[in-house]
């Protein structure tokens, strides 16, 4: 293993922060992993299951089990992890900017399009190789603003060129769901099964330039830019994986869910079985090997068809349906309780689909967005993720 610090602030900054990334396997030896948690630093779940990663990827790299590079980045916001307000931890936005820290990352393919004029050919894998070289010139040409900004340099960066991607998040209070583009429906599946996800909602852009979108829509965007005049493989398999919600940190979970990556891994061919098996791997070997996959708890579904479930006006909020729950057109959600006159508004899911996300707050105001119903029907277009 080996790790990596890099400097995140000018030396002429007012507060210096750096990142820290855990380098395992050999690059070039196999396929390529990045893993990050926490983008959204107040988003704790995912920083946890990476203690797990790294302490079973040391185990595995010393038995020489791995088949190619992983890299671990276990605390992807060291800007936003510094940040509270009044003692709260406050890391899902730049407090200097207001920007998201999972939003605004460089779109790549708009540069490829025109640097990649001439350099592609008729072998599918050799254009895999030319498009990572002009993606990785194209990040490296990124000029930040902001530390900010500078900090998803370096993340697009180590990521830009992988093969496969996961970026760990948790909702506020939530089952598992994952994110993914619409053309990486079929590869993303045995993770869903293996994670448990009860949501897996696809779409070809959901705006404002995420990270996991950031890594793999150039894929598909100059496929159809160069109108199938030469083979573009879907070669970055990235994703958001939402680790429930905010409050659920334990050591039960966090190890089931790196059990569950592990699995993903060797699936996909960067853990090589006999030598796992020896370092103590038989957990998510058994889950890896052919009829050890677990069934699917979902389908997947359009991020279009995502029904907000927006609070009509202040008060107390009180759930009446679980998370998890399959629920119908018209079914209460909860009501919504003025606290001075005492009315009552029931909330009610207007699509039919799986009430997957929820607020976690008690009192909510009016316009906030307090539940999520994954419905398999697009009606939404736009800005698809919430704020």
């Amino acid at each position: 293993m080996q790790a990596k610090q890099h400097p995140i602030s000018l030396e002429q900054a007012n507060a210096g922060y750096q990142l820290n990334s855990f380098h395992f396997g050999t690059p070039g030896a196999g396929k390529k992993v990045y893993i990050q948690a926490s983008l959204h630093a107040d988003e704790i779940p995912g920083m946890l299951v990476a203690q797990f990663l790294r302490k079973r990827l040391l185990q595995l790299e010393a038995a020489g089990a791995l088949r190619g590079e992983i890299i671990l980045v276990p605390v992807a916001n060291p800007i936003g992890l510094a940040q509270a307000i009044h003692g709260a931890p406050f890391g899902r936005f730049d407090l200097s900017t207001g920007v998201n820290f999972n939003r605004a990352y460089k779109h790549v393919a708009e540069e490829l399009k025109k640097s990649l004029d001439g350099q592609l050919g008729a072998d599918a894998q050799a254009n895999a190789a030319t498009i990572r070289q002009h993606a990785r010139a194209a990040v490296a040409g990124w000029t930040p603003g902001t530390d900010a900004e500078a900090l998803k340099k370096i993340l697009l960066g180590m990521a830009i060129d992988a093969d496969i991607v996961l970026d760990l998040h948790c909702d506020n209070a939530a089952v598992l769901h994952i994110y993914t583009g619409t053309p990486l429906a079929g590869a993303i599946a045995p993770l869903s099964a293996l994670m448990g996800a009860q949501a897996l909602l696809l779409a070809l852009e959901a705006g404002e330039e995420p990270f996991d979108e950031a890594c793999s829509r150039l894929w598909w965007d100059l496929d159809a830019h160069f109108g199938g005049r030469y083979p573009i493989p879907m070669a970055c398999l990235s994703t958001t994986v939402e680790l429930r919600g905010e409050k659920e940190v334990s050591y039960e979970l966090a190890e089931r869910d790196a059990t569950a990556l592990l699995a993903f891994l060797t699936i996909e061919g960067l853990i090589d079985g006999p030598s796992a098996s020896a370092a103590g791997g038989a957990d998510f070997l058994a889950l890896a090997a052919p009829g050890g996959l677990p069934a699917p708890l979902c389908e997947a579904t359009p991020l279009e068809g995502v029904e907000p479930i927006i609070a009509p006006h202040a008060g107390i909020l009180v759930y009446t349906r679980k998370l998890g729950e399959r629920v119908a057109a018209g079914d209460a959600l909860g009501d919504l309780i003025d606290p001075i006159s005492g009315a009552t508004t029931t909330l009610r899911a207007s699509v039919p689909g799986v009430f997957f996300a929820r607020s976690a707050h008690c009192h909510v105001l009016r316009g906030m967005n307090v539940g999520k119903v994954a419905g398999a029907t697009a009606f939404r277009a736009g800005k698809l993720l919430s704020q």
